[in-house]
């Protein structure tokens, strides 16, 4: 599946990963890096810009910060959320703090995460 995406995207998309966030970087060379199926970092889709895209899986894991907390945070989420997927997609959501106080147990759901994605897709 072709993912369509906002060319204006790519150069804040290459941004994000030269600055990505102390939780993004430990998930990404800690675990995503290395993970038996591929990922992608700050990945463009649509109008906006995934942390973390697994074609295989169909999966997108973002990592949210405190600016997802207030109301007109929580509210972009859910827009994103529902327009990521219309791409057929799968957005799990992670906190820092879930990163950074049990960054074991979020890697093994995301390995649960994708491992049943790629399953049903057989």
């Amino acid at each position: 599946m072709s993912l369509d995406y906002n060319k204006k995207n790519i150069s804040l998309a290459k941004n994000l990963r030269k600055n990505a966030t102390p939780q993004e970087k430990h998930l990404w060379y800690d675990f995503l890096s290395k993970y038996k199926v591929r990922f992608q970092r700050q990945k463009a889709i649509g109008d906006f810009i995934a942390d973390f895209y697994c074609k295989k899986a169909k999966l997108i894991i973002e990592i949210d910060g405190s600016q997802h907390y207030t109301a007109e945070g929580k509210q972009k989420d859910v827009t994103r959320t529902e327009e990521l997927e219309k791409f057929d997609l799968t957005v799990v959501r992670f906190t820092n703090r879930q990163i950074d106080d049990d960054f074991k147990g979020v890697c093994e759901y995301i390995d649960f995460i994708v491992e049943k994605a790629i399953k049903n897709e057989k």
